[in-house]
């Protein structure tokens, strides 16, 4: 990307499904990483909570649990979040490029400005 494009400056969480929450906290307590904070469904059960890393990055963990036939997938990776200077010029530079912009830009359910790209 070019400089006027706008850059990646930081990597914000990487995203994982989690299983077993109460467990996965527990793990990664013995690291040192502990709950930061987390976004409730409507019903207030927990939808995403987030366990702080260092500054401003985070491990996110989707509370959706096994697949509905009781398989677990075999990997809970989802996603990573990459920090930008510039959302817009970023979209646009990479469009420019011919990436396929998944999600347009827009403010996400944590009030992040955010996009998607696969």
């Amino acid at each position: 990307m070019s400089s006027s494009a706008g850059r990646i400056t930081d990597i914000g969480h990487a995203a994982y499904a989690c299983f077993d929450l109460d467990a996965s906290l527990r793990f990664y307590a013995l690291l040192g990483l502990h709950e930061a904070f987390r976004l409730n469904r409507d019903d207030g059960s927990p939808w995403l909570v987030y366990v702080h890393v260092a500054g401003d990055r985070f491990l996110e963990f989707f509370t959706d649990g096994p697949a509905p036939d009781g398989e677990r997938p075999r990997t809970s990776y989802m996603h990573l979040c990459l920090v930008v200077d510039d959302l817009v010029a970023v979209v646009e530079d990479l469009r420019g490029k011919g990436v396929t912009i998944d999600v347009e830009p827009k403010r996400g359910v944590d009030t992040n400005l955010q996009a998607w790209i696969t």
